[in-house]
């Protein structure tokens, strides 16, 4: 089962760095086929990447904020 769930998570890893630069159409191919499902997982991740990105840039800008506060006092 472990070695199962490695192998799942270094083709998931592998998809992400191939796929992090744009979102892919998936609806070209089948959805029984597995550049479907490689499509799929790519998006998926891609999107992830953004969202945590965008999200942690506002926090970030918070966390900038307070610590200007801090030190002017």
């Amino acid at each position: 089962m472990k070695l199962l769930l490695i192998i799942f998570s270094l083709i998931v890893l592998n998809n992400s760095i191939s796929y992090s630069a744009e979102i892919e159409n998936c609806s070209n191919y089948s959805k029984l086929s597995p550049k479907f499902y490689k499509c799929k997982t790519g998006n998926f991740v891609t999107d992830t990447k953004n969202y945590q990105k965008k999200v942690w840039a506002d926090e970030k800008k918070k966390v900038d904020k307070m610590k200007k506060k801090v030190l002017k006092k």
